[in-house]
């Protein structure tokens, strides 16, 4: 199963801090895809969860890049062009870089846009008859270690699966217990079918995942 974003954007990264004095900024990065971050890679930058570029955000491009050790293992630091100075990279920490899904190159098979994932229904189908619906995906975690940085590679990330689906046009409660996803590997041996365009997912989960604590 392989699938290109339905999405028009991908977001690439979200930038922190200044990372040195020629306007390097230190980023989170929201994508492992090879090659991503390539120089001369054509970038957007858009506010924090923006889905597409809003009518005046400035357009970049990658001059360089490399991975920094330490307290910061498993960011990326970034160079952009037209970003040469300290004050320069201040005015863009907080923002997001988007790249356009068409430029993108195909994703490996069993491998998915963590955007796209998001707003799927997940459903169970170990049990006889139809699947079950388990909830709407709502977040995507990766594994650390105990350091709180470093990806653990060989660990699957984590789908956060809320039972409901939010209704935008839902008043907020005045007082409202927090809901805390349900965390659900996302197991390639578990997969069943990974349907995008139509937002769904089908799993086969083992007896009791799903059971409340």
């Amino acid at each position: 199963m392989s699938t290109n974003s339905t999405a028009a954007w991908v977001p690439i990264a979200l930038m922190l801090r200044p990372q040195g004095r020629r306007g390097e900024l230190l980023a989170e990065p929201l994508s492992d895809l090879a090659g991503l971050f390539a120089a001369g890679r054509s970038v957007t930058l858009a506010p924090p969860l923006a889905a597409e570029p809003p009518q005046g955000f400035a357009n970049a491009s990658i001059e360089d890049h490399w991975f920094p050790t330490g307290r910061n293992a498993g960011r990326i630091v970034l160079k952009l062009s037209g970003c040469d100075s300290i004050s320069q990279a201040e005015a863009l920490a907080g923002q997001q870089l988007l790249v356009a899904a068409a430029e993108l190159p195909p994703l490996a098979p069993d491998t998915f846009f963590v955007g796209d994932l998001l707003g799927c229904e997940l459903f169970d189908a170990t049990g006889p008859g139809e699947p079950t619906r388990v909830g709407h995906i709502v977040d995507v975690e990766f594994p650390t270690a105990p350091d709180g940085r470093t990806r653990l590679e060989d660990a699957a990330p984590l789908l956060g699966v809320a039972p409901h689906a939010p209704d935008p046009a839902a008043p907020e409660p005045a007082e409202a217990d927090p809901v805390v996803p349900l965390l659900v590997p996302f197991v390639r041996a578990w997969l069943d079918t990974v349907d995008i365009p139509g937002r769904r997912i089908v799993m086969r989960l083992p007896p009791g995942l799903t059971d409340p604590a």
